[in-house]
């Protein structure tokens, strides 16, 4: 939360006004896609959303990159301690492994699924999805993915379409890296409108 001073040059008077500063969190753990972490999170915080990496332990996450393991981020909250009330929208990275473990977890799994109950902004890139198979949050929903995965989420009963960017009402997602651009930006755009009456589970 951000307060700004208003200074009312009719009375003379000045009134503090406070802002409501968008709360998002990034659900991930070992092995996540490094670029697909770090551009949205940059991005994010660029626009002065206040960004938590959640994971399934406190410490750190190692990401990876370029087919092997890469550099290493703090986690701000424990998937345990935490809720969807917490936030105004939820984003998930990709990676092959990171998605696989996040799956095995009720904790991640329950946390992704009040998202869309709630009507909050989802975003989730490459293969991020297998997640939301799990939470069986994508029946009916059009969405892209990495392309390995398509079969997997048509499956589910997803409406899957080969597009950087797909958004059905606040549900983002997108392919892969290449397509980041396209992701942050809409991911921003969706954060901003907040809830989406359409959005569910």
């Amino acid at each position: 939360m951000s307060c700004i001073l208003v200074m009312n040059k009719f009375t003379n008077r000045k009134r503090i006004y406070i802002m409501n500063t968008r709360k998002v969190a990034i659900l991930a753990t070992n092995g996540f896609e490094e670029s697909e972490l770090k551009s949205p999170m940059e991005a994010m915080k660029k626009e002065g959303f206040d960004v938590h990496i959640v994971s399934l332990e406190a410490g750190k996450i190692k990401g990876w990159a370029d087919g092997n393991w890469s550099n290493e981020y703090n986690v701000d909250k424990v998937i345990s301690d935490v809720k969807a009330d917490d936030y105004n929208a939820l984003m998930l990275p990709g990676g092959v492994i990171n998605p696989d473990m996040l799956r095995r977890n009720k904790h991640a799994v329950n946390f992704v699924k009040e998202f869309f109950k709630q009507g909050k902004p989802v975003a989730a890139i490459c293969h991020a999805p297998q997640l939301l198979i799990e939470a069986d949050v994508v029946r009916g929903r059009k969405m892209t993915s990495f392309n390995s995965i398509k079969t997997d989420l048509i499956n589910a009963g997803a409406n899957w379409v080969d597009q950087e960017v797909v958004c059905d009402e606040g549900f983002v997602t997108s392919r892969n890296p290449n397509d980041l651009p396209a992701f942050n930006a809409k991911l921003i755009e969706e954060v901003k409108e907040g809830k989406h009456d359409m959005q569910h589970a």
